[in-house]
């Protein structure tokens, strides 16, 4: 795995803004958007870095010559992260890498550092420029609740930003100039692994289901945990000396398992949500109203108001438990009760995730492609009565059994497609067979448009045509963004 000699600096593993950093040889490993930033970090406080991607495409390339001209050493191209230097003090990764890459192996085993850029941003904010982290997790949601609380967090008039897993490195917003007074930080499973003294000041784990299981297969790993138990081990983490609330899904009770075995701050507070009237210490829905049992003073008998369930939009129910758990979050930091209305009414949520796109002859068309696992299937399908249901793609280890088992009656047919969409049809074929099933075996992005022809065919009014496709989408799309807007593009050139 490589030799070469350990760090001589006794101050590594503690290292804050402050620490003497000129003296530090730091490997970054991987340019994407997190790799830049935390290069851009190191940088600006004297650390000698040099940064290794296989990539050597022209958007790399550009990053590498902004980068070179501030003085780092890029490496970039096949083989060049095979091999560690000698001389190293502590490697940054990427939060995609595993830990079997033969970088950070070889980092592992000579007792090198092993940071993520989450876990460099928390230290590069101390002593001096500390701001409280409420952070987010979870295997379907994150995205969308981060974005509910950055806006209800505005709302109250606080300086924020959303950061992390949602797009903007944290390390960007630690180096930006504006003093914020609170980040919304949305977090991976993959930024958790590798992150190891981040203290939130809350934290809420919105569900847990299996997903990325293949990235927690292998070397590297808690051997006495299988996969799963990895996956949710590292989710865990986000509780990991939380100062002030813990907040948890009633109706997921690993959630509530994670808060119980967390190692918190003295004082901490478990914070449960759920869809029904909540209890002493959690938040709920009473009456078309999202009610705070938590946050109030006299929590044993009264809880207080917070939104009308119409502010929350789409008001589908895991978007309603999304719209809770940022309450619980902002009313931790002391946001008062107008402000989560008020920032809910303000939101406008991005594109693709039960999205109406068109309407046909009594059938709509609704593009929900952020649902890339089948968890984050089931909360879309849960918001319709009859489906004709497009679905495929890399189904990263995940089953289908479970799904189909729960929403088989609602589907009035299903077309698949994509490179795992046999992993599917036999789910339906087991669990379903009443359902009509077309699978499509061409591999192109223009797949969609026969996808959308199909799914058509079988709709009657009052159907809709859901592309909840519960799985990635890169076998054949850049991203969900791609598959959307070409669910999107076909269903609106539909004829009337």
């Amino acid at each position: 795995m490589g030799g070469g000699p350990v760090s001589s600096l006794d101050w590594i593993n503690d290292a804050d803004r402050l620490s003497p950093w000129p003296q530090a040889k730091v490997v970054v490993a991987g340019l994407g958007t997190s790799g830049f930033a935390a290069a851009d970090g190191l940088l600006e406080v004297g650390a000698q870095v040099t940064v290794l991607d296989e990539n050597d495409s022209s958007a790399n390339a550009e990053k590498a010559t902004v980068l070179e001209i501030l003085g780092a050493t890029i490496e970039l191209g096949q083989g060049t992260t095979t091999t560690l230097p000698d001389d190293v003090d502590l490697v940054v990764t990427s939060p995609g890498w595993r830990p079997s890459a033969p970088l950070l192996e070889q980092a592992a085993a000579r007792g090198v550092p092993i940071w993520g850029e989450v876990e460099l941003a928390w230290r590069m904010q101390h002593p001096d420029r500390a701001v409280p982290w409420l952070a987010i997790t979870g295997t379907n949601g994150k995205t969308t609740t981060t974005q509910m609380l950055e806006s209800i967090l505005a709302a109250a008039g606080l300086k924020t930003s959303a950061v992390g897993n949602i797009g903007r490195p944290v390390m960007e917003a630690v180096l930006d100039e504006t003093s914020y007074d609170v980040l919304a930080v949305e977090l991976s499973s993959f930024q958790l692994h590798w992150s190891n003294s981040v203290q939130m000041h809350s934290a809420a784990v919105l569900n847990l289901q299996p997903d990325h299981l293949q990235w927690y297969e292998g070397a590297g790993f808690d051997e006495q945990l299988d996969p799963m138990g990895r996956y949710r081990a590292d989710k865990a983490r986000i509780y990991h000396q939380v100062r002030h609330s813990c907040v948890y899904n009633v109706a997921d009770p690993l959630t509530e398992g994670m808060v119980e075995e967390a190692d918190v701050v003295e004082g901490a507070r478990a914070i449960g949500f759920t869809l029904g009237v909540p209890g002493m210490s959690m938040l709920g829905v009473v009456d078309d109203l999202l009610v705070d049992r938590a946050f109030v003073e006299q929590r044993k008998d009264s809880a207080m108001e917070l939104a009308k369930v119409s502010d929350v939009h789409p008001n589908a129910p895991h978007n309603v438990e999304n719209a809770l758990a940022a309450a619980a979050l902002a009313r931790s930091f002391g946001v008062p009760p107008a402000a989560v209305g008020q920032g809910l009414r303000n939101l406008q949520l991005g594109g693709h995730r039960i999205q109406t796109v068109a309407e046909h002859g009594g059938v709509r068309y609704v593009d929900d492609s952020k649902a890339t696992n089948p968890h984050a299937a089931n909360s879309s399908m849960r918001a319709f009565e009859s489906i004709v249901w497009v679905a495929g793609g890399q189904a990263k280890g995940t089953t289908f059994d479970e799904l189909v088992k729960t929403h088989g009656e609602r589907l009035r047919g299903a077309v698949l497609l994509g490179v795992d969409r046999h992993v599917v049809a036999r789910a339906l074929a087991e669990h379903a067979p009443q359902v009509p099933v077309v699978v499509l075996d061409d591999s192109s992005t223009t797949v969609m448009q026969e996808a959308v022809r199909e799914a058509a065919r079988m709709a009657r009014p009052g159907d809709v045509v859901l592309l909840a496709p519960g799985c990635a989408s890169q076998d054949m799309w850049s991203g969900y963004d791609a598959r959307g807007n070409d669910f999107a593009a076909a269903a609106r050139a539909l004829e009337a």
